[in-house]
């Protein structure tokens, strides 16, 4: 069992928003939709990221619907960057896209760096979303602290030697956080989580396995 793959744009609230989208073949209704958001396009972030493609493939072995999006400015896409702000509006419009095509899954949002930081946002805020995964969460010098406002499920991905996320400082946010949280911190690994891709996979998978019983790895 496989995915058939689409690459398409959406109507942004910027202009055009450059996709791909993978839904289970031979329109098969996924159990969950969801967005995943790829990292800061002013570092050269696009939706082909190797992290943000890592989870995209986890989520699609496990038969969800994925979407990936470049956000306005980056590939594309149109507008410019807006500091995390606009942003959020295509991180909506992406939602919107999986609510029409599956009007009755529930959405989960995922993203890298930047991506974790406005689609976690957005995630929390938006009734149609049932869960959020954070990768490479950068504490450092982003306010991360909408999250005690939200006690929607959420596992967090970090590497131990994120220059951009102190360990300790991740481990400190989710221990202050509501409602069901994990967080995975892959040992000896920076921001990027060069060469250990296979333990970012494992960990989204695990989760999801254990949130959801009917999953199942069906590709990948």
């Amino acid at each position: 069992m496989g995915h058939e793959s689409q690459n398409l744009f959406l109507k942004g609230p910027d202009g055009r928003l450059e996709a791909i989208f993978w839904k289970p073949e031979g329109n098969v209704r996924p159990p969950i939709a969801a967005v995943v958001c790829h990292p800061h396009p002013l570092f050269g972030g696009t939706m082909h990221n190797k992290v943000a493609y890592q989870a995209a493939k986890s989520l699609d072995a496990l038969g969800l619907a994925v979407l990936r999006f470049n956000f306005r400015g980056t590939g594309m896409s149109a507008g410019t960057h807006d500091r995390g702000r606009g942003e959020r509006g295509d991180v909506t419009t992406a939602l919107d896209f999986l609510a029409m095509e599956f009007p009755s899954a529930p959405l989960l949002v995922a993203g890298f760096s930047f991506g974790c930081f406005v689609g976690l946002r957005v995630g929390c805020r938006d009734d149609r979303v049932a869960e959020c995964i954070g990768l490479g969460t950068p504490v450092n010098n982003t306010d991360f602290s909408f999250l005690r406002e939200c006690a929607k499920p959420k596992l967090l991905v970090h590497g131990e030697l994120d220059e951009f996320g102190d360990v300790k400082k991740v481990e400190a946010l989710v221990e202050s956080l509501p409602g069901e949280k994990e967080l995975v911190v892959v040992p000896g690994v920076d921001h990027f989580f060069a060469g250990k891709l296979r333990d970012v996979d494992a960990a989204i998978t695990d989760w999801m396995m254990e949130r959801h019983q009917g999953l199942t790895k069906v590709s990948g």
